[in-house]
């Protein structure tokens, strides 16, 4: 799985993780379900897109049905403390 944080006014990236990332590869270690893994990348993002000063963002969902690993991301990423 992997995640982005655009600013669409600039047209930048201002952060991007994915599951190998070296700086979340430890969060995920506990982590033994592709599910658990992308509830604790959620959380991991919405700590460094609050470190980046956003903390209000637009999911994009890039047409994938709101379910399994997609769901527990948005779900670990509410919890890390965005609000979308």
């Amino acid at each position: 799985m992997h995640a982005q944080l655009i600013d669409d006014t600039n047209g930048s990236v201002l952060l991007g993780l994915t599951d190998k990332s070296k700086t979340v590869v430890t969060a995920l270690k506990d982590a033994k379900t592709k599910t658990e893994k992308s509830k604790a990348l959620g959380k991991v993002f919405a700590e460094q897109a609050k470190k980046k000063g956003a903390s209000k963002i637009i999911f994009d969902r890039n047409g994938y049905i709101y379910h399994g690993r997609v769901k527990a991301f948005a779900e670990g990423a509410r919890e890390g403390g965005l609000d979308f």
